[in-house]
């Protein structure tokens, strides 16, 4: 959402700027330097997106469904369906059963073996086993990967972090600048002026695509922002996960529920992840498989189903001595359309009693509005949902190449590799309130806040003093 040339347009009258001039320059020189460094990751937020969002939308997170054909006997007992896996996988650990969406699906096991998390796909009439898919290496998985660390780990996650702070920048400034003002008709920024050619065209297009994309792309980033490893993790996440003390008299392991994903993937509901998990070994909890029976897959396969899980849910199976089962089905692991459905209960591995539930109900505020957020984003919600987010990943892209062209198209014919930025305003009253205005952004997000009073200081103190890079930057 870049803005005219105001500065030009002064010069030509041979006025002086004024305050709202000088503002409305601070608040485009912003804008340009945030979309150097924002504009390479938002593509690459955007393409990941649409990648994952095929396998959320239109198939699985592993794939193309596995279906089989449907046996009037009814399916085996799961762990018959086991061990048939484990029989091919013999050194495996089983980790997970994930029950068919519907009758027509096959059954999928998860097992770890020498650092390698398969998902294993059974036809649950005869145990025969279908599919195997490294977990760890689909491309829903490697977009992920990306999309949230750029195969970097800490480093990546950091600079996506920034990325995204500053994008909230190019939103606020990109609609100061084209907010209608001075007589300035409505029409201009909902809709591009076709009748425009050149760099004028590609800035209406570029003003209207990011007016309307504006309150989504807000809403996409502060969502990602909450699963970042700084203000998401140790700000927001920390203050608003659920809480375990909710769980009266049960006795919590070391191990949080973030434990349970497998495959480097967020599986597990943002209002969790951070939970302790109960720990087993205690005479806590309440009914649940029935006393002396065993406690194995089969029974908790039984439970969940008196406990009303139906179609797609998961059971994760204990990993250490004072591991739970843990039966949960949720919009993040692609088992519901509708996150207000969201369910966890966990199961002491030797007594059978239920220990401890969380359902959407028991969430925080925000864990709820994140619920609902994260299946926004991921396009889980269904059809719609999917098609939305195509359609906007596609907007985004736009987005990011129209700025691309206007700045091509506005260097001059023997720029070189200029930045050509745009000038600073000269009055310096204006950067009291912009100083104001960075530190909120500090406060509210820490590393990118930092990086832009770092910034301006750069811009301020040695830009202004180096004339060889004046030079370039005009």
């Amino acid at each position: 959402m870049a803005a005219f040339d105001n500065a030009s347009a002064v010069a030509e009258a041979g006025t002086r700027p004024s305050p709202a001039a000088g503002f409305h320059a601070l608040a485009w020189r912003w804008h340009f330097y945030a979309g150097l460094y924002v504009v390479p990751f938002l593509l690459m937020l955007a393409l990941t997106g649409l990648v994952m969002v095929t396998f959320t939308g239109f198939q699985t997170r592993l794939g193309p469904p596995v279906t089989v054909a449907v046996n009037e006997q009814g399916p085996l007992p799961v762990s018959v369906q086991a061990q048939a896996v484990l029989d091919m996988r013999s050194s495996a650990a089983l980790r997970e059963y994930i029950a068919p969406a519907t009758p027509e699906r096959a059954s999928w096991f998860v097992v770890s073996r020498d650092g390698v998390n398969e998902a294993v796909a059974v036809n649950p009439y005869n145990a025969e086993v279908l599919q195997l898919v490294d977990k760890d290496n689909t491309w829903f998985a490697w977009a992920q990967k990306v999309h949230g660390t750029l195969l970097l780990g800490d480093v990546g996650d950091r600079l996506i972090e920034i990325a995204a702070g500053f994008a909230i920048v190019m939103i606020v400034t990109g609609l100061y600048l084209w907010w209608p003002r001075g007589g300035t008709r409505w029409a201009r920024v909902l809709l591009p002026d076709l009748r425009l050619k050149g760099r004028l065209w590609w800035r209406s297009l570029h003003a209207s695509l990011g007016f309307w994309l504006s309150a989504v792309l807000l809403v996409f980033l502060l969502t990602g922002m909450t699963w970042t490893g700084v203000w998401g993790a140790q700000f927001v996440q920390a203050w608003n996960s659920f809480p375990a003390t909710k769980w009266n008299a049960v006795p919590l392991s070391d191990a949080s529920h973030a434990t349970l994903n497998t495959g480097g993937q967020h599986e597990v509901p943002w209002g969790l992840e951070q939970t302790p998990l109960p720990a087993s070994g205690s005479s806590a909890g309440t009914a649940g498989v029935p006393a002396g029976q065993a406690v194995d897959l089969d029974s908790i396969a039984t439970l969940a189903q008196q406990l009303g899980f139906s179609g797609q849910h998961h059971i994760q199976l204990p990993q250490s001595d004072t591991g739970v089962f843990t039966i949960s089905a949720d919009t993040m692991s692609g088992d519901l359309g509708s996150p207000t459905h969201d369910r966890t209960v966990h199961v002491d591995r030797y007594s059978g009693r239920v220990l401890a539930e969380a359902a959407y109900a028991d969430y925080p505020l925000l864990a709820k509005a994140m619920a609902v957020g994260t299946a926004l984003h991921q396009g889980d919600l269904g059809l719609w949902n999917a098609l939305l987010n195509v359609l906007f990943c596609a907007a985004v892209v736009l987005l990011c190449v129209s700025g691309m062209v206007m700045w091509w198209k506005r260097r001059p014919a023997r720029g070189g590799w200029r930045l050509v930025a745009p000038p600073a305003p000269r009055n310096p009253a204006l950067w009291k309130g912009g100083a104001l205005v960075m530190c909120g952004l500090a406060l509210l997000f820490p590393l990118t806040g930092a990086v832009l009073l770092a910034v301006l200081l750069v811009d301020g103190l040695l830009v202004s003093r180096w004339p060889a890079l004046q030079r370039a930057l005009r």
